[in-house]
């Protein structure tokens, strides 16, 4: 990848601190396995340096085209996925999902109880697409621990990673168990795009999987990005991390016998892709450029005008709505889109950054975000689970914007 700081109008000395942190704070001592921070303005890589080990067991340096699971990082291609077939005229976000979910007609809102004696009332109204794509939709994830309905959705597996499930077969057990919330009064984190997921299935008649493939990764020239690793590219994939009970890094993840390398039947759209930070970079060079990458349109502008705005009721940030304690971005002077975080402005975040950047993360703590006031876009891939565990996004916020010069 060709590297230009300058034609970025980025100070090399300051990018180079990047690297300086990282290693200082985070590889040397032994709390992260390794990094590839990437980080493009104007038109020009301005930094993309791989760090570390990305296999420490087989010794294996991390590289510029290292396969990484990006979990959440999965929701936002899921959300534009989806649009596509909005501009096509398939649905209206105030649509009710249950016209393509009949049985989701009736659901109900939780009151009480324990799985499979739930005490529920009737939602207040009917939950939209739009609920889906905003996680405004009533639904949670199972490793929440918050409630008795993340409960039941454990006891339920609605992971479906081993038995052979389909977006279809996690659609039906939902059906089972009452919503945390009637939609729209609250924000929660959740299986929402999942659901998005189904719903591409549903309307365009293709499997999710040849849907992306088809209408976006290929378009885009993303090449790297798909739910199962091939064979030929297994050695590409990067070993996943957690923190051992001495604190000292521990395999979670193993490539060799990773469920990642064999064919999927359960295609998560809010968590299931492996890519690249090259391939990802197309991915939000396309948001940059309004819907469209090298003369290929994905997606209208306007449309993408439409989810990057704040969907959030009155224009609030997170922390008047949310319901959960986890998401991938913090509440304070964040709004939410249509699959995305959105920056309402630095006074409100108390970060450096602009008003309207898009962002989102992943469960091993990748993270990305799209500034179009800075035409920047800055990913920073890693494997350590849980995010959230280091402030990664602050901390490249802090190291990226003050390299801007012009």
């Amino acid at each position: 990848m060709h590297i230009d700081p300058k034609a970025a109008g980025m100070a090399p000395a300051q990018l180079a601190r990047i690297r300086s942190h990282l290693e200082e704070r985070y590889l040397e001592p032994g709390k992260i396995a390794g990094f590839l921070p990437l980080v493009y303005r104007r038109g020009a890589v301005a930094d993309c340096e791989p760090m570390g080990m990305m296999d420490s067991e087989r010794g294996k340096p991390m590289a510029e085209d290292t396969l990484f699971r990006i979990y959440s990082m999965s929701k936002p291609i899921t959300s534009v996925a989806l649009m596509m077939l909005y501009e096509e005229g398939h649905f209206q976000l105030n649509d009710p999902v249950h016209r393509w979910i009949p049985e989701w007609r009736n659901l109900r809102v939780f009151r009480g109880g324990n799985w499979p004696n739930f005490l529920t009332a009737p939602c207040e109204r009917a939950m939209t697409v739009k609920d889906l794509l905003t996680h405004m939709s009533g639904l949670t994830y199972d490793f929440m621990q918050a409630s008795n309905v993340d409960r039941a959705y454990r006891k339920l597996d609605l992971r479906l990673e081993r038995d052979g499930g389909t977006l279809r077969t996690m659609v039906e057990r939902l059906a089972k168990l009452p919503l945390e919330f009637s939609p729209g009064t609250r924000w929660n984190y959740s299986f929402a795009t999942d659901i998005c997921g189904y719903l591409v299935e549903v309307m365009s008649g293709q499997r999710f999987d040849a849907f992306l493939k088809e209408r976006i990764f290929d378009p885009l020239g993303m090449q790297d990005t798909f739910f199962s690793v091939p064979p030929d590219k297994l050695h590409r994939f990067a070993a996943n991390y957690e923190r051992g009970p001495d604190r000292r890094l521990k395999l979670l993840d193993d490539p060799a016998d990773s469920l990642y390398g064999r064919e999927k039947t359960f295609l998560s759209g809010g968590g299931g892709l492996v890519s690249t930070a090259g391939d990802y970079l197309r991915f939000c060079r396309m948001l940059l450029g309004k819907g469209s990458l090298e003369g290929v349109r994905i997606i209208g502008p306007k449309t993408l005008e439409l989810m990057t705005c704040n969907h959030l009721p009155n224009n609030d940030d997170l922390t008047r709505w949310a319901m959960g304690t986890f998401s991938e971005t913090t509440y304070e002077g964040y709004g939410f889109g249509l699959g995305f975080s959105v920056n309402l402005g630095p006074g409100p975040t108390a970060t450096v950054g602009s008003a309207g950047e898009i962002a989102w993360g992943g469960a091993a703590s990748t993270l990305f975000w799209v500034d179009p006031a800075e035409d920047l876009v800055c990913i920073l891939m890693t494997q350590f689970m849980p995010s959230g565990t280091f402030n990664f996004r602050g901390q490249m916020k802090s190291l990226v914007y003050p390299a801007i010069e012009a």
